[in-house]
């Protein structure tokens, strides 16, 4: 668990429930998720221990200003008044292309199989459409649930898709609106593509991940290795300089590089070895010999685990990584 989800969790459960549940209004599904389960851990806090978070927090309070918040807003009338609704409007879909779809965001909180219960029998088109929304991780857990068929198809028009129109994201949001008693307008998205498809493949899982690549391979050899070419596998991380390393292993809990270094190549557990202490890398080394044959089922979920903590570092700019190809990973 990371200091600060940690942390996080222990100024929320001092605030009292209202106050908390104002807080969690604006966070993400994931993000509520870590947070409650590490609440949820939480045992015989001292006071010297919720003293030193409010003092952190109100360090990074003080250093804040206001501006940048409701910058949207700001913006949004600036462009309008310069260029004129028409033209504005097609720049802010470029820029500000993370939507307010109530009826599709509704699902980031839903169980993937409850999703796939949903959507299974809708047209692929449909389901590629909706996925693309969704986090890649919850996407991949979705079209496992789906029979192959749909399956392929569905990450066939992914990797095909570009961009949705305004009109038909507003109507696909609407019935999914109805369904979920949401709401809400729709706005143009420019999700989708082959780095989309790409980032589903990667939390797939090894058989799977191999029969989709092969199922577009048989359509379209060329598009096929677009995506293999912008997919990241563990080995990868052999691609991620020293700092890179060390920031990873911070965020990373030993028993699940245990489980993941078992099926990585010698190159890269020694590349790990060698960014930890002489003491934690002999441990690790001695974990590794005693922790005799595995599952390849539990190595690949650890090291997706962990690919999750280097996307979101590569996302956040912490981090600088590069697919199998020569494109860059973001």
């Amino acid at each position: 668990m990371s200091d600060g989800i940690q942390d996080s969790a222990i100024f929320l459960l001092t605030l009292g429930e209202n106050e908390a549940a104002e807080v969690l209004k604006y966070l993400g599904p994931k993000e509520v998720q870590k947070i409650s389960m590490a609440m949820v851990e939480l045992t015989n806090l001292s006071r010297d221990q919720i003293a030193l978070v409010f003092h952190n927090f109100l360090v990074a309070a003080a250093e804040k200003t206001t501006i940048g918040m409701d910058s949207n807003n700001y913006i949004r009338n600036m462009l309008t008044k310069a260029l004129g609704d028409d033209k504005a409007s097609g720049m802010l879909d470029r820029i500000m292309h993370s939507t307010d779809t109530s009826g599709i965001e509704s699902l980031k909180w839903m169980d993937p199989g409850a999703v796939a219960e949903m959507i299974g029998n809708e047209h692929p088109q449909i389901i590629a459409t909706i996925l693309v929304h969704l986090e890649a991780d919850q996407a991949a857990a979705i079209l496992k649930m789906l029979n192959e068929r749909t399956r392929n198809d569905a990450l066939l028009r992914i990797s095909t898709l570009d961009g949705v129109q305004p009109v038909a994201l507003r109507e696909l949001n609407d019935v999914l609106g109805k369904l979920l008693s949401g709401g809400g307008k729709g706005k143009k998205s420019l999700r989708g593509g082959v780095s989309t498809a790409a980032d589903i493949l990667n939390f797939m899982g090894g058989t799977l991940e191999a029969e989709m690549i092969e199922n577009v391979r048989s359509f379209d050899p060329e598009l096929a290795q677009k995506i293999e070419d912008k997919m990241f596998v563990f080995e990868n991380v052999l691609d991620v300089d020293d700092r890179g390393i060390q920031l990873i292993l911070r965020e990373v809990q030993s028993e699940a590089l245990i489980f993941a270094l078992k099926g990585a190549s010698e190159e890269l557990r020694e590349k790990i070895f060698k960014n930890m202490s002489s003491r934690a890398a002999e441990m690790m080394r001695e974990d590794l010999e005693s922790k005799g044959p595995v599952k390849l089922s539990d190595v690949e979920a650890n090291q997706k685990e962990i690919l999750k903590v280097v996307k979101r570092l590569s996302d956040e700019g912490q981090i600088a990584l590069s697919g199998k190809g020569d494109d860059a990973y973001v």
